[in-house]
């Protein structure tokens, strides 16, 4: 039988939309933006070395890459409304507990594991598939409306550092983690739903055919799927996804990227610190720079959802090509000015990018297994955002400067947009499984 609930007019997967762009502003405006202004606090107070306060970052990212397989598949059996919550509370605790800290291995293991972990398991792929769920025609548009507002880190990053300025690091975390608390969990609760739309009778992107007397699950799940494949969506298990080219095009791709992108995010305010802005107004200006450019993330969701499946790829290269650019830009002439020129067009192709990526694999591989298939695919990435953060801080500490390790991701940006140029859309598979089969 349908499960019957209570929504509002407003199509329920907008509030879920609007809820994980809170939650992704806060969660990433701390662990991701605000450890950069966190960056010289801790080192400095605690004295580590940049290579090794940018260990913390790379713990995160193997928890993830261990996390993410099982977390696909708790997703895609169960929902995501329980990972959400539950990494909603530890992220929660990873903040409050940094005020406590006082040696290396406390560093590591509460800003890499807990609060990696809680970061990991909330925000990042449980949302993804929660909104993928709930729309198919309209997916672009809502992950880059989710993205839009997770824009909003740029306010949050201007907290952290006027925090920092006035309360000490400390302070500063532990009110971030006790606000996510407060706030974050009952979003969490309310606003993820652990099913798709069918299971309630609506359609996705709130399409007017609804559940009609007598009506099961099952076929509305068919209507579902129907609906999908009026824009050449098609359901893939895991199994059936790994053996596309698509599938590991997509992962080279990607992890080309996450290179230069997850050292950029942990060393941009001691990068700029260092060609000598003071540490609040390089927090600012990032920050502002963020918040300007979010409309570039509207832009990414706009374009995906009026373009056809086979050019949602160009849309990725086009991304990363610009954020090649404004490295290579600055790289040319190192001056100031060309700072502006590096850090705008990073943040607009990374904008553009941001709903691209969930949008052309739910789009490539449908619905059922998006989590099994995402969380698959990030193992991959792992090795490449442990070392690239590492990587960069390894150079400054040896070359006193990151030009070495810019060139490196400039080209690795470059690289980027070609792999995923060559990821065709999947053919449809021989054999079509019950929506349930996701392995």
């Amino acid at each position: 039988m349908i499960k019957k609930a209570k929504f509002p007019k407003v199509f329920f997967g907008w509030w879920t939309v609007l809820a994980g762009g809170f939650l992704s502003a806060w969660g990433y405006g701390y662990q991701v933006h605000g450890f950069s202004a966190l960056f010289k606090p801790i080192a400095s107070e605690l004295g580590f070395n940049r290579a090794t306060t940018s260990v913390a970052t790379g713990i995160g990212k193997l928890s993830y890459g261990i996390e993410a397989p099982l977390t696909g598949w708790i997703v895609d059996r169960f929902g995501p409304r329980f990972m959400v919550t539950i990494g909603v509370f530890i992220a929660g605790l990873g903040l409050i507990l940094m005020n406590f800290i006082d040696s290396l291995w406390a560093f590591y293991a509460v800003w890499g594991v807990v609060l990696g972990t809680g970061i990991n398991i909330s925000l990042e792929l449980p949302l993804d598939k929660a909104i993928t769920s709930w729309f198919v025609k309209k997916r672009g548009t809502a992950l880059s409306i989710r993205w839009f507002f997770t824009g909003l880190a740029g306010l949050v990053l201007l907290l952290v550092a006027w925090l920092i300025s006035s309360q000490g690091w400390r302070m500063t975390c532990f009110i971030g983690g006790l606000s996510l608390w407060v706030v974050g969990l009952p979003l969490a609760w309310f606003f993820v739903r652990p099913h798709r739309p069918e299971h309630y009778g609506l359609l996705p992107d709130g399409a007017s055919i609804r559940a009609e007397p007598g009506d099961d699950v099952s076929r509305m799940m068919d209507r579902g799927i129907n609906y999908a494949a009026e824009v050449q969506e098609v359901e893939f298990t895991l199994r059936q996804a790994v053996r596309t080219p698509s599938y590991w095009l997509i992962i080279i791709a990607i992890s080309a990227r996450t290179v230069g992108f997850s050292a950029i995010l942990t060393h941009i305010i001691p990068f700029l610190t260092d060609m000598g802005i003071e540490p609040v107004k390089a927090a600012g200006l990032v920050g502002i720079i963020i918040l300007a450019s979010t409309p570039s993330r509207l832009i990414g969701g706009f374009l995906a959802d009026r373009v056809q499946t086979t050019s949602l790829r160009f849309l990725m290269a086009g991304a990363f090509l610009l954020q090649a650019v404004g490295i290579t830009a600055f790289l040319l002439n190192q001056t100031i000015t060309m700072i502006y020129v590096l850090l705008i067009l990073f943040w607009i192709g990374g904008g553009i990018a941001l709903p691209l990526s969930a949008t052309l694999k739910a789009r490539y591989f449908g619905r059922k297994a998006f989590g099994s298939i995402d969380g698959s695919s990030r193992v991959f990435l792992t090795p490449f955002g442990i070392a690239a953060p590492i990587y960069a801080g390894w150079v400054y500490d040896n070359t006193g400067s990151y030009i070495t390790a810019l060139t490196l991701f400039a080209i690795l940006f470059g690289f980027a947009a070609v792999f995923i140029s060559l990821a065709y859309p999947p053919k449809p598979p021989a054999q079509i499984t019950d929506v349930h089969k996701f392995l």
